[in-house]
């Protein structure tokens, strides 16, 4: 088998599959630079798509980064190339979160192929989910899924969903009178919206301009947060956590979470995220809303997800890659960030 080659047309390729993952408000905090001559694919975060309020520590930009990194390992793979990762390989450049290197010849296996053609089928899916409990396989899948990545995905009981809802609605009340939370949600959620952001259509409840075509959100708290509609059907809960809130395991926790999904899609099942509850643990904010880690093993919990079978999600926008990959050795714009320099929260 011959070496694949880093080119501008691979490079491009490879970014259209990364860019598909799923991140926080669809905000996309993410940027590629492609070193054909080492053969590398450098992944930045991007800070100034970062929420100011609701993820003061950049959490949540390392999670989605670390999804858009495992589209793009996969990718690779898929490719035939072997991918080698780095996590932060530079401390000194805290908005250079992982360096992809493509290190020789690789025979994709099935599984492997299997996944990539799933990265274009998954989406985000916020309506209420009405079919059957979840099968064993299925769950087995998922749980093994996130062991691969160095997290665990908690298939919670009925005492810990209860507890999961709890602090979800309590802490959704409190961050629905936060002006700041709320000012977040209106710059990216509902409306019209060409390249980022989430629109009006992928919401639950459907929200719309007015008559007169302006956006919504202006007058109330945007809807993006628990419906009581989304909890039918008895969907199974989940939550995503990590041994510790270091940058490295946010960053597995985000590659974790894209490996979960594309299974779940593999599986027919839908997901949807429910994290007022991590939210409202985040720097800032004071405490008496978190999930408690007696649920979780004593690991930190990164991510609440609603599974189950219901119908698919819209597809959101995503930016051209034009906008989000350079190549050869093109300097990434840098914006100065305190945000992203601390070792954990």
């Amino acid at each position: 088998m011959n070496e694949q080659r880093l080119t501008p047309q691979l490079a491009r390729r490879l970014a259209e599959a990364a860019v598909t993952a799923p991140s926080i408000h669809n905000t996309q905090p993410w940027r590629f630079v492609a070193r054909p001559a080492d053969q590398v694919i450098e992944l930045y975060a991007e800070p100034g798509r970062m929420l100011r309020r609701t993820d003061p520590a950049g959490r949540a930009v390392h999670i989605s980064c670390g999804a858009a990194l495992f589209n793009l390992r996969l990718a690779v793979s898929c490719a035939a190339a072997e991918p080698v990762i780095r996590l932060l390989p530079q401390p000194s450049d805290p908005q250079l979160l992982a360096v992809v290197r493509l290190a020789g010849p690789h025979q994709p296996r099935p599984r492997e192929r299997d996944l990539c053609a799933a990265i274009w089928r998954r989406h985000t899916s916020r309506a209420p989910f009405t079919g059957p409990p979840l099968s064993m396989p299925a769950l087995a899948a998922l749980g093994e899924a996130a062991a691969l990545e160095g997290a665990t995905l908690f298939l919670l009981d009925e005492a810990a969903a209860d507890h999961v809802i709890r602090q979800t609605a309590a802490a959704q009340q409190r961050l629905r009178q936060d002006p700041a939370y709320v000012a977040d949600l209106r710059a990216w959620v509902g409306g019209r919206r060409a390249a980022d952001g989430i629109p009006e259509q992928a919401l639950w409840p459907p929200a719309a301009a007015d008559e007169a075509g302006q956006e919504p959100f202006l007058d109330e708290p945007p809807p993006l947060l628990l419906h009581p509609a989304q909890l039918t059907g008895s969907p199974q809960l989940a939550v995503l956590a990590t041994r510790t809130r270091h940058r490295a395991d946010w960053l597995r926790a985000g590659q974790a979470l894209q490996r979960v999904l594309l299974v779940a899609t593999l599986h027919g099942i839908a997901a949807c995220p429910l994290n007022q509850a991590v939210d409202a643990a985040e720097p800032g904010y004071s405490r008496g809303h978190e999930l408690d880690s007696q649920y979780f093993g004593g690991q930190q919990p990164q991510l609440v997800l609603r599974l189950g079978y219901g119908p698919p999600g819209p597809a959101t926008p995503r930016r051209p890659v034009s906008a989000v990959l350079r190549v050869d050795g093109m300097a990434v714009t840098r914006t100065p960030s305190r945000l992203l320099t601390s070792g954990q929260r």
